[in-house]
């Protein structure tokens, strides 16, 4: 029921956006970026099933494309289609879920996605156009549940704010803002972000405060599996899956091959 209201409210600014073949393209943008390579052509299958003789308009993000290739040339990182369009793709989840999880293996480019994307829309800002964004890194996992969330001092009953909930706090600013989870995701910490990843967007302390998560503020985890994540974690949030099969070793070859100025493969 969490996917279908994403899809509709998603198919709804599709609709805004094209008014024709509004849940086909929903449809495919909200699930195409969660697929394995191996999985994409079944679910193109599929789709080919429930929509015979129909072809999907592409919508093309010119602007952001071309500065999401500046903003790759201008660190010494290869413009290859899989990176842009990961990068595309991070975007359009982000549109349609207010949590998202960038998974994928060590080396697939995970950091790369969600760094391109914010210098990108950074740049973009620059020149007026109404995106910007802010990260808040952390690392849930290299700290404990008192100091992720706050503790109360038993000597002194005493609060004190933890890391997540001070960021919080900070993030009630009109600009557009991450916070983002780098680190393994278990059910230790990732439970109690239940509330703040769906609708009600409430992050609930011990101590019985609620803190309001506002409208420009959006969660980025960056994991390389799901694999102690349950269900309810998992359909709360929108999926990107940067699998290393399709980046292959190529690019970083290219890369270390021009900052060393060796003649190219």
């Amino acid at each position: 029921l969490r996917a279908l209201t994403s899809l509709l409210r998603f198919a709804g600014k599709k609709r805004r956006q094209s008014p024709n073949i509004i849940l086909l393209m929903a449809m495919k943008d909200m699930n195409i970026a969660k697929l394995t390579s191996a999985d994409l052509p079944l679910f193109n299958g599929i789709v080919q099933d429930l929509f015979p003789a129909v072809e999907t308009p592409v919508i093309e993000y010119d602007t952001l494309k071309v500065a999401i290739e500046t903003e790759l040339r201008r660190v010494g990182l290869q413009v290859t289609p899989f990176t842009v369009t990961k990068v595309i793709q991070l975007y359009e989840t982000k549109n349609s879920r207010h949590s998202t999880m960038l998974v994928g293996k060590t080396g697939s480019a995970k950091t790369i996605t969600w760094k391109i994307l914010q210098q990108s829309l950074t740049a973009l800002n620059q020149k007026g156009e109404p995106d910007f964004e802010i990260i808040y890194p952390l690392n849930p996992k290299s700290m404990s549940l008192g100091e992720l969330y706050g503790e109360t001092d038993l000597s002194t009953n005493e609060w004190s704010d933890g890391v997540l909930s001070s960021l919080m706090r900070t993030a009630c600013t009109p600009d557009e803002k991450w916070i983002l989870f780098d680190g393994p995701v278990d059910t230790l910490w990732i439970e109690s972000m239940n509330s703040v990843m769906d609708d009600n967007k409430v992050l609930t302390l011990i101590n019985g405060e609620r803190i309001s998560m506002p409208e420009q503020v959006s969660l980025l985890f960056e994991v390389e599996n799901l694999a102690m994540a349950s269900p309810a974690t998992v359909s709360r949030c929108g999926m990107v899956y940067n699998d290393y099969v399709d980046l292959g070793w190529k690019p970083f070859v290219q890369s270390w091959l021009e900052k060393h100025d060796t003649v190219p493969l």
